[in-house]
């Protein structure tokens, strides 16, 4: 420090009153000896104006001409002004370690977020070991922000304060009971740790809120899709060029079209499988699906399947398509081989083989060889709507008008069959099949209409019997429950079961009139013609040398005790023996024809002549 210059003697005693400043001087600041050059930390000396001393100058002079004489030197005399080793001060300014991390803080009486993460910086100086806390500021945030605790050496829960060895990313730390975890740090953070043999963790990512991802909704600027379209409608009407960003492509694949041949299964009622051309347009990369006609196809002629326009793999199906963000991707040519199945607006399209032209382009071009397909002709689309069932009402071929004709029309009748067979009535006796024990004595009158086969059940009952007699089912066609067909004439026979609604009976005999009826009507009625029943038990003669010597076997087989007459049951199960059957109504048929006084048994003698008579014609 510079003495204060005086205009008193030296001699005066250095006490206060008797010292007077140098009124000449006029600069009273201290002049700064540290300061950084080029980087670098540096001393500036103040030269003083000290008296010569000769004898100094001498020596020093001496020194140097010995330097240059090699003789020895005296060593260099060491100063005490600058240290050997740098203060920590010194050493450490300006170095300041940074931290990254955050706090989680509680948010009340509020529905959209439970919490929010508050990102905090930290910074550790490194020449007095203090810390100070910042928090970048957000905007809108709605909270004051900045610097969260002013630099000071923080303290420890447990006491003490933090040194720099403390942090390191995924550790939590408490300042005044508050909870902050680092999760990064900077470049110079790691390089200094690491150099001073402690290396930090890796970093971690701070978690978001719903506060965060809000504000950045809120925040979000999008162009629109249609702002390239707005700025060229502007630059044209401003008598601006157009630009055609097609042009190259037009240029050079103008009229270059690929050809294919495809495949589509429609799966409707009126589908089947159609055959269609697939026009691929390499100047802008378009297609269509045209139609190919087929004469007398049934199928009304449209000329085009789909118009000619850029196909999407996977279609934006959206009321407002051109306010849609998502993009769509395109068919190329390279999705187009032969044997793929291309989806077009969901319809699945085979490839089935192309033209020329397009094989050579893709040898050419994409280096693929295109094998056609060996595929059938297109097979018809024959599928039938199957016919509802009958609901009961009405008859069921007025019901079928319905189906059959949009046009309801009555059902034809057979006017032939009415106006030939209206007056034939087939009555049968028939009885109930029941297992009810009351059943078994009721009798029933089943009368066949052949006009229109139409059926009728009476019941006769005795006096006295506790029932009503009278119509049992009303007049109309029937169905066999099995065959699905209407009952007919030659479904009548004695012997056999009819199902009628959920009743079954079983025919046991008729009247004269439906035998006349049956016997004129052999073709329909086989069982009922004797000669096609004595045909039947002359079937098994093939055994035999002659038919005379089987008629003789087959009289005595029949009539064992030789009375010359034979009862209903000897006669059906003699026939049976020698594998000949025969059904009621036939056996019904024999008696008839030889069964002349009533009496339930066959004339033997009449049947032998018959057959007899038979065999010798």
């Amino acid at each position: 420090m510079e003495t204060t210059k005086t205009h008193l003697p030296s001699t005066l005693p250095f006490l206060p009153g008797n010292t007077q400043q140098d009124p000449t001087v006029t600069k009273y600041h201290k002049s700064q000896l540290l300061g950084v050059k080029d980087g670098t930390l540096c001393e500036r000396i103040v030269p003083t104006d000290d008296d010569k001393d000769e004898a100094k100058l001498q020596t020093m002079k001496e020194t140097n001409l010995l330097r240059h004489t090699g003789l020895p030197s005296r060593p260099p005399l060491g100063t005490s002004s600058l240290p050997r080793k740098p203060p920590a001060w010194l050493q450490n300014d300006k170095k300041v370690l940074q931290f990254n991390g955050y706090f989680q803080e509680h948010v009340v009486e509020n529905p959209d977020e439970n919490f929010r993460i508050r990102k905090c910086v930290f910074y550790y100086y490194l020449d007095d070991h203090t810390m100070y806390i910042t928090e970048p500021r957000v905007e809108n945030a709605g909270i004051p922000q900045g610097v969260f605790l002013k630099r000071h050496a923080f303290p420890k829960p447990d006491g003490g304060v933090y040194h720099w060895t403390d942090l390191d990313a995924g550790k939590e730390i408490e300042v005044y009971g508050r909870v902050y975890k680092l999760v990064s740090y900077d470049a110079f953070t790691a390089e200094y740790c690491a150099s001073a043999g402690h290396p930090l963790s890796p970093c971690e990512g701070a978690p978001d809120d719903n506060f965060k991802m809000t504000r950045k909704m809120i925040n979000m600027k999008q162009n629109p899709p249609d702002l390239a379209e707005t700025k060229e409608y502007f630059e044209v009407k401003l008598k601006g060029g157009k630009p055609n960003k097609k042009l190259a492509s037009y240029l050079e694949n103008d009229r270059k079209v690929l050809s294919f041949r495809v495949l589509w299964d429609d799966t409707s009622y009126d589908g089947g499988e159609k055959q269609y051309i697939l026009n691929y347009f390499l100047s802008d990369q378009t297609m269509e699906v045209k139609e190919v006609r087929v004469a007398n196809s049934g199928i009304d002629d449209f000329p085009m399947l789909l118009k000619r326009m850029k196909v999407p793999k996977e279609p934006v199906l959206t009321h407002y398509p051109s306010m849609s963000l998502r993009k769509e991707d395109y068919y190329l040519p390279t999705d187009l081989i032969v044997g793929n199945v291309i989806k077009v607006y969901s319809r699945d399209i085979l490839l089935i083989s192309c033209d020329a032209y397009t094989t050579q382009w893709f040898k050419d071009n994409e280096n693929i060889d295109q094998v056609p397909l060996k595929v059938k002709n297109p097979r018809k689309n024959l599928k039938y709507q199957p016919v509802p069932k009958y609901n009961g009402f009405g008859t069921e071929e007025d019901s079928m008008a319905s189906v059959n004709a949009l046009i309801l029309k009555p059902p034809k009748k057979d006017e032939q069959k009415i106006f030939k067979n209206d007056m034939h009535i087939l009555r049968f006796d028939a009885r109930l099949v029941s297992t009810e024990p009351d059943d078994e004595n009721r009798k029933f009158i089943i009368a066949f209409y052949c006009g229109d086969d139409t059926i009728q059940v009476y019941e006769v009952c005795d006096r006295n019997s506790g029932r009503v007699g009278g119509k049992f089912l009303e007049r109309k066609p029937y169905k066999n429950p099995f065959s699905k067909k209407l009952y007919q004439e030659r479904d009548f026979a004695i012997g056999k079961t009819i199902h009628l609604n959920t009743f079954r009976f079983q025919i046991n005999d008729c009247d004269e009139y439906t035998h006349k009826y049956m016997e004129d009507n052999a073709e329909v009625f086989p069982q009922a013609s004797i000669d096609a029943i004595l045909d039947k038990i002359k079937s098994g003669a093939y055994s035999y040398s002659s038919l005379q010597e089987y008629v003789i076997h087959l009289m005595k087989k029949l009539d064992k005790n030789a009375d010359e007459v034979i009862s209903f049951d000897e006669f059906k199960d003699g026939l049976k023996d020698m594998n000949i059957f025969l059904s009621d109504h036939e056996v019904n048929t024999l008696l008839r024809v030889f069964d002349h006084n009533g009496d339930g048994k066959i004339s033997m003698e009449e049947f032998y002549n018959t057959l007899s008579q038979s065999t010798a014609e």
